[in-house]
């Protein structure tokens, strides 16, 4: 099985940026953990970070018959990424929303994802481990769904 992971604006700043709100822990740290963990559960990984929206929803369509599902952390386009929401709601595979903080006990304007509605769950709040956690719930789930 192969895994789409998709990394949204800033988050290459990740272990300079807010380390109080991100921790330390840099992006290359995460994908590192993120392929040692697809490596115990025996699957591959796709990883791609971008500052800007519309490479994000091209990678949405390059993968659409070739991966079994995705997390995406959609960043500052949490709020307002209308063309990333309908990208996730065509795809045939399930997608989790994936963020390092708790949104809902941040800033009032971030605690509304546009993106939430489209995706199957949301995991926040839990540091990097919210993309541990995330591959770890999205291959269970997909294994689930291939063996009925």
């Amino acid at each position: 099985m192969k895994f789409l992971i998709l990394h949204g604006p800033n988050l290459n700043l990740f272990g300079r940026r807010e380390p109080h709100i991100y921790g330390t822990t840099t992006l290359a740290q995460i994908n590192e953990r993120l392929q040692l963990l697809a490596g115990e559960l025996d699957v591959e990984l796709v990883i791609h970070q971008s500052n800007h929206e519309g490479v994000l929803v091209d990678h949405f369509h390059q993968h659409i018959d070739t991966v079994d599902g995705a997390l995406l952390n959609p960043a500052g386009l949490t709020q307002h990424g209308v063309s990333l929401h309908d990208a996730i709601k065509a795809m045939p595979f399930p997608v989790l929303e994936i963020h390092m903080s708790n949104i809902a006990a941040r800033e009032s304007w971030r605690d509304h994802s546009i993106i939430a509605p489209a995706v199957k769950a949301t995991i926040q709040g839990l540091g990097w481990r919210s993309y541990t956690a995330g591959l770890r719930a999205l291959v269970e789930t997909v294994r689930e769904t291939k063996a009925t």
